[in-house]
């Protein structure tokens, strides 16, 4: 089966910061307070990097704020999801960010060879991965890679995140959240 990849653009508000909330591995539960956490600081959009479940989680968060997912591999029979997005951030008609949204990105730290390809084709500057359902923030070459972690059932001793990007003033900031608590996340020790 040949991967379907999907170029979207989206459109941010003229002015101010914009908050995308990034959320990955729901697989059909995701934990009860992550939708009352975005209610109380509502995204621009949510980005869903796979493993979805049923789409009813993605009919939930699309009534928070829009929601751009893309197919995990449990999600094989999803109809209508593509593997990948290729999306653009817009803001008074021009690229703000580009971001390549998928499932399975990286092997080890690193980016895995047709993802990495696939990315710099499309000179986009973050890439946005779940799968691993460990929460992480690093860079391959001149592409930030960023994994939110899952908000689904707990799997092993990982914590149970997602992630919040904000665009101001011309600059990207991300963060890992504790689905439980709402606060900021960050790996111990750190």
């Amino acid at each position: 089966m040949t991967a379907t990849v999907e170029l979207r653009r989206f459109e941010l508000p003229s002015e101010g910061p914009a908050l995308i909330a990034l959320v990955a591995d729901t697989h059909s539960k995701p934990h009860p307070r992550v939708a009352e956490h975005l209610a109380a600081e509502p995204p621009t959009l949510i980005l869903h990097a796979g493993d979805i479940g049923a789409l009813s989680v993605v009919d939930a968060l699309a009534a928070i704020a829009p929601t751009i997912a893309v197919r995990g591999n449990i999600d094989a029979h999803t109809p209508g999801v593509p593997d990948s997005v290729h999306l653009e951030l817009v803001r008074g008609g021009q690229v703000a960010l580009g971001i390549w949204l998928t499932h399975i990105a990286v092997y080890g730290p690193r980016l895995r060879a047709e993802v990495r390809r696939a990315a710099l084709a499309a000179r986009v500057q973050v890439v946005v991965c779940g799968h691993s359902h460990v929460p992480f923030l690093s860079r391959d070459g001149k592409l930030v890679v960023f994994n939110p972690g899952s908000i689904g059932p707990r799997r092993f001793q990982l914590p149970i995140t997602y992630g919040r990007m904000r665009l101001a003033d011309g600059k990207v900031t991300l963060e890992h959240v504790d689905a439980e608590s709402g606060r900021v996340w960050q790996p111990p020790g750190a």
